[in-house]
């Protein structure tokens, strides 16, 4: 028994030499400028250990940067000494060979070691044998096709606008809830009852507040014109007057500015649900004969529509608020989701520059669409027919195309990544 005992301990020391055993280096550490980018980072990249084998030797790898002089030259190359003296910058699991450090200086020169690591310490430290300097680069060759797409975008957008300026005839589709603007106001006159026009409850700040006063203007006109009482509550003292001068400009567009009545344009509160009570309140009174929700709005939404639809009134909604939106669709007349909203300046206005851009943007859509069927389209093929071409055709247009990797295909490209060794 006394032997097998000395030899169970013999086992556990060995076993325990082993663990605590000094571990070895990785090797062939690189170091190279990352591409496209403004100088802050380099890429490191190394060769495992020959402990790493996935049983627990190598817990991991540290990675150590020192800085060199450039008055030192370009010969200068730190030591394993000056590495070991630094605070290691970064660290990484075991079976990783690389490492970005995206916390450079452009044009500073640095050096690399990379040690490995397990549960009694560090190995040696592998020196990268370059030294490396970062550098800005002032075109992302990644981005090119980015910038062809951007580039032909805003040529067919400049195109349209000259072709609108010359007289041309731009075809706009039809936007149902701003056409239904006159049957609203119609309706109202006809009833001898208000227009109630919302613009949400931001400030002149927000882009969608911006929208809703474009509306406004063409609602105001149409009242003007139909002789209907128009009256905009407001949840901001600045939106209350541009709201007033938006009006007033439309009035006096309409050939009817003895008509317009300030006092019919008003402050309410800032307070979201003192501004909805005050508004749902008018309209159980008052009963408009269309109301016009235009601008940001969150839970106030169901709370107005709903009440507005109690009433029989027309109701027209415009938002680019995602959560509220299904809410306005189910409760009123007409409503325009989001991109409508914004486009409704240019399709109110008949303004040939914004028509013009109008045009350009909807040609930018059809190209993203197009790109994103010939995607699906290559992708089924290639699960189809297990084609390699159809496969690169693909993988080019996610990854180049639509991707960052620029006009090269990455296999085409796999030559290794020239960085600004020195």
């Amino acid at each position: 028994m006394r032997h097998i005992a000395y030899a169970m301990l013999a086992c556990v020391l060995a076993f325990e030499a082993m663990a605590y055993a000094a571990i070895a280096p990785p090797s062939n550490v690189q170091t190279a400028d990352t591409p496209n980018d403004v100088g802050n980072q380099v890429d490191v990249t190394w060769s495992l250990s020959p402990d790493d084998n996935g049983k627990g030797a190598v817990k991991g790898y540290v990675i150590y940067r020192v800085t060199i002089d450039s008055a030192e030259g370009l010969e200068s190359t730190a030591s394993a000494t000056s590495l070991a003296g630094s605070e290691p910058i970064g660290d990484v699991a075991y079976g990783k060979t690389d490492f970005t450090d995206e916390n450079t200086t452009a044009g500073t020169m640095y050096t690399y070691g990379v040690a490995a690591v397990n549960t009694s310490g560090t190995s040696d430290i592998a020196v990268a044998a370059l030294n490396v300097t970062p550098r800005m680069e002032y075109i992302n060759r990644g981005k090119l096709w980015f910038g062809i797409i951007m580039l032909t975008i805003s040529g067919v957008v400049i195109w349209y606008v000259r072709y609108a300026k010359r007289g041309g005839d731009v075809k706009v589709r039809k936007i149902a809830g701003l056409e239904a603007v006159t049957e609203a106001v119609g309706r109202a006159t006809e009833m001898g009852r208000e227009v109630l026009f919302v613009p949400g409850i931001l400030d002149i700040n927000d882009i969608q507040t911006v929208a809703g006063m474009t509306v406004l203007a063409s609602v105001a006109k149409t009242a003007a014109e139909y002789d209907a009482k128009l009256e905009v509550p407001t949840a901001r003292s600045l939106v209350m007057t541009t709201a007033r001068e938006t009006v007033e400009a439309a009035y006096l567009a309409a050939g009817r500015p003895d008509a317009y009545d300030e006092n019919n344009i008003y402050y309410l509160t800032d307070e979201q649900f003192g501004y909805t009570a005050g508004i749902q309140g008018k309209m159980v009174r008052d009963k408009p004969a269309a109301c016009f929700y235009m601008g940001a709005f969150y839970a106030e939404s169901l709370i107005l529509a709903e009440t507005g639809n109690s009433i029989g009134a027309i109701q027209i909604a415009g938002t680019a608020m995602p959560s509220q939106l299904p809410f306005f669709v189910a409760a009123c007349d007409y409503t325009l989701i989001g991109e409508e909203f914004f486009a409704a300046s240019a399709y109110l206005s008949g303004d040939a520059q914004q028509l013009g851009s109008l045009k350009g943007q909807d040609v930018g859509k059809v190209i993203a669409a197009a790109l994103l069927v010939l995607g699906c389209f290559f992708a089924t093929l290639a699960m189809a027919t297990g084609s390699s071409s159809m496969i690169a055709t693909q993988d080019y247009i996610k990854n180049n195309i639509l991707g960052n990797e620029g006009f090269v295909p990455a296999a085409a490209a796999e030559t290794g990544i020239e960085g600004d060794n020195e």
